[in-house]
C-alpha cells in the first residue's frame, strides 16, 4: 500500500523500507516501566566538586588539545556520502518515515471494519431454583458462531449459526440434557441519517491521510537534502576560513619578524614592533574562535545526519557546479502553485472541512432504519436437534424504525463549528498559498542578490590582491599598519567571497525546493529535471584539490 501510495506521486518518490531498530536493553523487567515512581539525581550543593583551575595556564595548548582531531580512523565524508547516511540514519528522517507509516497502518485499520469480520462466542450460565428446600441448578451453555460485514454506505448483515445447550444437574439421566441449534441472517440498513457515504467517513479521511503522509514525506525528503547540503557547504565555508585566517597568521609572523629586524637596524620606532605583535595576536584569538566554531558545527551535523557524534570525520572539498537559473518572479510563482506538494496538501483540505460540514449536516436527519431476521432452527420437540435443521419451523421478521429529530441541540452545534472550521482551512490555505507565491519571488531575488555578492566580492578580493602587490614593490615606504591594514581587508574579501559562493549554492537550492522542481533520488542526490546540467553534487579528488589550493595559494588566499 505505501508502494502504491509513492508511486502515485511518481516514479521519483521513495518507498518507506522500515524495520523496527534493535535497541540493546529490550528486556525491561515491568517493575520498572509500570512503577509510579521514579529516581531523581538531583544533588545537595555541598555533594557537588568544583575545582578550580589555574589562571596562569597555558589556554592556548589546552584548547588545541580539546580542538584536536579526534581518535580513530577518519571517515571521509562527501556530500554523497552525507546525504546517504542521512536517508538511513537520520533521526528526524526516521521519524518523518515512520509517520508515513503510521498514516498505512490507520487507512489499513480503516479498511478492516469494512471486510468481512469472523466472531465466535461461548457463554456458560448456570441458574438456580429453590422449590420446598429443593434446588434445582440448571447449566446453559450458548456459542454463536458467524460472521458480519459492515457497508461503505451504511447498514451491517450478519449471518451466524447458533448453538443452545442446557442440562439440569438435578434431574433424572433420561431428561436432563437438552441441544438446540439455529441458522440466523440478520441485517440493518439506515435509510436517512447515517446513510451514504457518511458511514465511511473514517475510511475516506484515512485514505486522504495516507495521500497527504505521502506528499509530506516526500517534501521533507527535500527538504532535508537542501538542509543537509546547506550544512555540509557551510561546513566547508568555515574551511576556507580558518586556512584564510593561518594564512594571514603566516602573513602576521613574517611582518612581525621584519619589523623587529627593522626596529634594530633604526629603521621603525619600536612602537611599530607592539602594533604587529597586537594584530598577531588578535589573529591567533580569532583563529581559536574560528575553530571552536567550526567543531561545533561539526559535531552538530553528525548528529543531524545520525552519525556517532565520537565518530572522526573529514570533510572533503566540494565542486559543485550549480548553474543560476534563467526565470523570473512570475514565471516561479506559476511553478510553485502548481507543484508545491504542501500546498497541494492544504488545498484538498478544505474539500476535508466542506465534507465534514456536510457530514454535520446529515446528523440533523430523523433516523430512519430497516432491519430484518431469519432463523432456521432445528425441530423444537426433539431435545437433542444436532444439526438437522426443519425449514418447517423456519422464522423471519422485518420491520422499519423511525425516530423524530426533537433534539438535536448537540447536533446543530457541531455544524456551526464545521462551518467554522471550514472558514478556518479556507484562510490556511490562502495564507499559505500567499507564502508559496512569497517564497518563490524570494527565491528568485535570492539567487539573483546571491550572484551580485559574489561579483562584487571576487572584485573586492582582486582589488586587494593589487593593493598588496602594489605595497610588496614599495616595501621599504610602507608602513607596518598599512600593510596590516591591507593583509586585513584581503581577509575580510576573501572570507566575503567564500560566503557569497556558499550563499549562492544554497539560493539555488533553495530556489528548487521553493518552486516546487527539487527532486531527490533514493540515495539523497538531486535528480535529473529538464535543463539542469548537474544532476549530482560531485566531491574534488585529491588531484584537483591540490591544484585548487596551489591556484589559490598563487592568487594569494
Amino acid at each position: 500500500m505505501l508502494g502504491e501510495s509513492s508511486d502515485n506521486l511518481g516514479a521519483f518518490v521513495r518507498n518507506p523500507d522500515w524495520e523496527p531498530a534493535e535497541r540493546e536493553s529490550e528486556d525491561v523487567p515491568p517493575s520498572e516501566f509500570r512503577s509510579k515512581s521514579t529516581l531523581t539525581t538531583n544533588p545537595a550543593p555541598g555533594e557537588l566538586e568544583y575545582t578550580t583551575a589555574d589562571e596562569a595556564r597555558d589556554a592556548q595548548a589546552r584548547l588545541d588539545e580539546y580542538l584536536a582531531d579526534q581518535e580513530g580512523e577518519k571517515l571521509e565524508l562527501t556530500l554523497a556520502e552525507a546525504l546517504r547516511i542521512s536517508q538511513s540514519s537520520s533521526r528526524e528522517f526516521q521519524t518523518a518515515e515512520e509517520q508515513y507509516i503510521l498514516s498505512a497502518i490507520s487507512l489499513l485499520i480503516q479498511r478492516h471494519q469494512f471486510n468481512p469480520q469472523f466472531f465466535n462466542t461461548t457463554t456458560f450460565t448456570t441458574s438456580g431454583d429453590a422449590n420446598d428446600g429443593r434446588h434445582d441448578v440448571i447449566l446453559d451453555i450458548m456459542n454463536e458462531l458467524g460472521v458480519s460485514k459492515n457497508f461503505e454506505r451504511g447498514g451491517q448483515v450478519a449471518a451466524s449459526w447458533i448453538l443452545n445447550a442446557s442440562e439440569d444437574l438435578r434431574s433424572g439421566v433420561s431428561d436432563r440434557y437438552t441441544q438446540s441449534s439455529e441458522l440466523v441472517l440478520t441485517g440493518a440498513f439506515p435509510l436517512l441519517r447515517g446513510a451514504g457515504l457518511v458511514a465511511s467517513e473514517a475510511l475516506i479521511q484515512a485514505e486522504r491521510n495516507l495521500i497527504y503522509a505521502a506528499r509530506e514525506f516526500e517534501r521533507f525528503r527535500r527538504e532535508l537534502f537542501v538542509e543537509i547540503a546547506s550544512d555540509y557547504i557551510r561546513l566547508l565555508q568555515q574551511q576556507a576560513s580558518i586556512m584564510n585566517q593561518e594564512r594571514r597568521i603566516e602573513s602576521l609572523e613574517s611582518l612581525l619578524a621584519e619589523t623587529v629586524a627593522k626596529a634594530q637596524a633604526g629603521m621603525l620606532r619600536d612602537f611599530d614592533i607592539s602594533i604587529a605583535e597586537s594584530d598577531l595576536l588578535e589573529a591567533q584569538a580569532s583563529l581559536a574562535d574560528l575553530k571552536d566554531s567550526y567543531r561545533f558545527s561539526e559535531d552538530t551535523f553528525k548528529i543531524r545526519i545520525g552519525l556517532p557524534v565520537d565518530q572522526a570525520i573529514a570533510v572533503n572539498p566540494l565542486k559543485l557546479d550549480l548553474p543560476d537559473p534563467d526565470i523570473t518572479p512570475g514565471e516561479a510563482t506559476v511553478r510553485a502553485l502548481e507543484y508545491r506538494l504542501d500546498l497541494q496538501n492544504t488545498r484538498d483540505q478544505v474539500l476535508d472541512s466542506r465534507r465534514d460540514v456536510a457530514n454535520s449536516r446529515n446528523a440533523l436527519l430523523p433516523d430512519l432504519n430497516v432491519n430484518g431476521r431469519v432463523g432456521l432452527p432445528t425441530d423444537p420437540d426433539v431435545d437433542e436437534g444436532g444439526l438437522d435443521f426443519d425449514p418447517d419451523e423456519l422464522t423471519y421478521s422485518a420491520g422499519v424504525s423511525l425516530a423524530l429529530p426533537l433534539d438535536r441541540v448537540e447536533e446543530e452545534l457541531r455544524v456551526r463549528q464545521s462551518i467554522i472550521g471550514l472558514e478556518q482551512q479556507i484562510r490556511a490555505y490562502e495564507r499559505e498559498r500567499d507564502n508559496v507565491v512569497i517564497q518563490a519571488r524570494s527565491a528568485v531575488r535570492g539567487v539573483e542578490r546571491a550572484r551580485l555578492q559574489l561579483t562584487l566580492a571576487e572584485r573586492q578580493v582582486e582589488t586587494n590582491r593589487r593593493r598588496q602587490r602594489g605595497q610588496e614593490l614599495d616595501r621599504d615606504n610602507v608602513t607596518p599598519q598599512e600593510i596590516v591594514d591591507t593583509q586585513n581587508a584581503l581577509l575580510n574579501a576573501e572570507n566575503a567571497r567564500d560566503q557569497a559562493q556558499a550563499d549562492l549554492r544554497v539560493a539555488i537550492l533553495d530556489y528548487l525546493l521553493n518552486t516546487g522542481q527539487m527532486r531527490v533520488t533514493d540515495q539523497g542526490s538531486i535528480d535529473s529535471i529538464g535543463g539542469l546540467e548537474l544532476m549530482e553534487a560531485q566531491n574534488v579528488g585529491d588531484d584537483e584539490s591540490e591544484e585548487i589550493n596551489e591556484d589559490d595559494e598563487n592568487d594569494g588566499g
